[in-house]
């Protein structure tokens, strides 16, 4: 009897450790992303602004593309040029793969930022990239729903003020799933191997 009992935990515990192993064996199918995981997060959602032509986009207009999203402003100095840089040298490591890859600039200064400098300012960058002005009611909302942070600094001037801005970005999956964020200055080669991971369907 007490073998019996003694064969029968060793049983139970041999089964509880596969179970184990075959839970832990699950996560390994999960994608290296070189970006933050934030697959499943409930905010970054989306948003419903006016592009720099004046046509209002969503992001069911980008449905089939992986999309990064960036918040900035066309005066920054450097942060701004050097994210929105990596997104075009992306698109360009990712070779045919990158007509898939959808950029999108939602200015924090729209006071400054007109639809006319905006235009300029994506030239710079790609024919495709899409600048988003909002409203500054619009704004304050899509910055809230994104956990984006900016301020306004005052310059000398009226005129000559600057934008403190949050400076990762987001990056969605074709489904318009929200799945990345991407530190400051983590290269275009990390940004390209996520984005390339994504359109392969994980």
């Amino acid at each position: 009897m007490a073998l019996s009992r003694i064969f029968s935990k060793w049983t139970l515990v041999l089964g509880l450790v596969g179970s184990l192993l075959a839970v832990s064996g699950c996560g390994q199918d999960k994608p290296a992303f070189r970006g933050v995981d934030i697959t499943g997060a409930d905010y970054a959602q989306g948003w419903e602004l006016s592009d720099q032509n004046g046509q209002v986009r969503t992001l069911k207009d980008f449905a089939g593309k992986a999309v990064v999203v960036f918040f900035g402003f066309t005066q920054c100095p450097d942060v701004c040029p050097t994210a929105l840089q990596e997104m075009a040298a992306a698109k360009q490591l990712l070779g045919s793969d990158g007509a898939r890859l959808q950029s999108i600039f939602i200015t924090v200064d729209p006071e400054r930022d007109t639809p006319e400098l905006l235009q300029a300012y994506m030239a710079n960058f790609g024919a495709d990239f899409v600048a988003l002005r909002p409203t500054n009611e619009q704004l304050a909302k899509v910055t809230k729903d994104f956990k984006i942070y900016y301020k306004k600094v005052e310059g000398k001037t009226s005129t000559s003020y600057t934008m403190d801005h949050s400076a990762g970005s987001f990056t969605f999956d074709p489904q318009g799933r929200i799945r990345l964020y991407n530190r400051h200055a983590s290269g275009a080669a990390a940004l390209a191997a996520d984005v390339k991971i994504l359109l392969s369907g994980k």
